[in-house]
């Protein structure tokens, strides 16, 4: 049985170990646990920052991501923004992402202020891509630019 919910603060460590374990998975990138470890407690520090959710497969955390807010004017509302979307690979191909996209995507069609869903995902991931692709999203729209200081 599967639930999805709001994590708590008391499951922060297994949120940052998912964290470290993508990043090194999608990306061959060694993050420092401590700063992972602070940097999602701040998150149950301080609710602007984001929230993040938990699938619960049989008991077991299995899955998690966090979801973030961008102010949109076009729009006059709130867009959520998924990041840091980790399953456990024990659990993959059991529809634990879908199950935590569609509850993102009902708080998003309750609420009126808020308007919908981004995600970013590596260009050579084409495994995510596909998963993102056949819950009903498309990556047609926009091509992602960043910088990051790196000091």
């Amino acid at each position: 049985m599967m639930i999805i919910r709001k994590a708590h603060a008391g499951e922060y460590m297994i949120i940052a170990r998912f964290q470290l374990e993508m990043a090194m998975e999608t990306e061959n990138l060694s993050l420092d646990p401590v700063v992972v470890r602070k940097g999602v407690m701040a998150v149950f520090d301080d609710p602007a920052k984001g929230c993040y959710y938990v699938a619960e497969y049989d008991g077991n955390v299995a899955g998690s991501l966090l979801t973030t807010y961008e102010w949109s004017d076009w729009r006059n509302s709130q867009m959520l923004w998924i990041q840091s979307v980790y399953v456990l690979h024990e659990y993959r191909n059991k529809g634990i992402y879908r199950q935590l996209y569609q509850h993102i995507k009902q708080l998003v069609q309750d609420d009126p202020g808020l308007s919908g869903i981004r995600l970013y995902v590596d260009k050579s991931n084409h495994k995510a891509s596909g998963i993102y692709e056949h819950c009903g999203m498309d990556g047609d729209h926009y091509q992602l630019f960043e910088w990051i200081n790196a000091t």
